[in-house]
């Protein structure tokens, strides 16, 4: 080889080592830019909600083991500033990691359930008796499913992280027009809905369904939300949206465990869900009781045989 060559040659390496030290440094600044944005936007988030959760419940969920479904209680309550209240929703979210699919079951409030240590009453008055713990352990106890964590959330609440993780909106086709007693109007069609449309949405029951419409609309919106977190185009609002959770959602997992699952719902592949009422059809039917007005007398056995079968698939 030539001297000339050899002057080209050193070039050449000289100049593919510039470009890849070039290359290697906007890799860097990227990662850091990135970091720091996430930082900024979680602390935003975080300092957002900082002081709105007072209190911590007690809790004691059951073991789970590697390999297993893990079930949630999601719990929605609006507390109006009062100390007690009862729950206005009531949800299991099962997640199966290894397929990545969601569960979500559904319980009626209105439920006349057997509450450990109580009389029987409505569904939603065991977490006005004692709290997270004792309707985690009704629902344990009358439908033999274990339940490993739980989220409570208070509606006021629930408005401000929609408008975070989806400021552009959800969108949802309202199947009718919905105004009453739900602090918002609605007109039927196709539309991006703010938090607080959203909740109105999901609170909605002056029409024939009742609370049946409402608890589909409530996993209607569970869905839409899970589609609105999940998105490309919202992942930018991801890092504020957890940090304003630990304020907004009351919850025994740790920011380690929300910030872990989050990830490994996005990195997993598409994320199906599957949706379940409790009562289901057939296996209830109304009744008045002096102490507890009117409830939803249930078939306990046909349920927790249908919960079973639900979970199992």
């Amino acid at each position: 080889m030539g001297e000339s060559e050899q002057r080209q040659t050193r070039h050449i390496r000289k100049r593919k080592l510039r470009v890849g030290r070039v290359f290697s440094l906007i890799l860097v600044l990227l990662f850091l830019v990135g970091g720091v944005y996430t930082v900024i936007q979680y602390m935003n988030g975080y300092n957002s909600a900082k002081g709105e959760i007072v209190t911590s419940s007690k809790f004691t969920g059951d073991t789970w083991n590697d390999g297993d479904r893990e079930n949630t209680l999601v719990l929605g309550i609006d507390s109006r500033g009062e100390e007690q209240s009862r729950t206005d929703t009531m949800m299991l979210v099962s997640w199966n990691k290894e397929n990545n699919d969601v569960k979500v079951i559904s319980f009626m409030r209105d439920i006349y359930a057997d509450i450990p240590g109580y009389k029987s009453y409505k569904l939603n008055t065991a977490y006005y008796l004692d709290g997270v713990q004792l309707v985690k352990d009704t629902i344990s106890g009358m439908f033999d499913v274990p339940i490993h964590h739980y989220a409570l959330i208070d509606f006021n609440s629930f408005e401000t992280l929609v408008d975070i993780v989806a400021p552009n909106g959800v969108p949802i086709n309202v199947e009718k027009d919905m105004s009453e007693k739900i602090g918002v109007t609605l007109t039927k069609g196709q539309q991006n809905l703010t938090g607080k449309e959203l909740l109105g949405y999901a609170r909605f029951r002056s029409d024939e369904e009742g609370d049946f419409g409402r608890v589909n609309r409530q996993q209607i919106v569970m869905e839409a939300l899970q589609n609105e977190i999940l998105s490309i185009g919202n992942l930018a609002n991801i890092p504020e949206f957890i940090g304003a959770t630990e304020g907004y959602i009351e919850t025994d997992l740790t920011k380690k465990d929300k910030i872990d699952r989050v990830i490994d719902a996005v990195t997993s592949g598409k994320l199906s869900m599957d949706k379940l009422t409790v009562p289901t059809e057939g296996t209830y039917y109304y009744k008045d009781y002096s102490h507890a007005g009117s409830v939803i007398e249930i078939n306990s056995e046909e349920n927790r045989a249908t919960i079973q079968e639900f979970l199992g698939k």
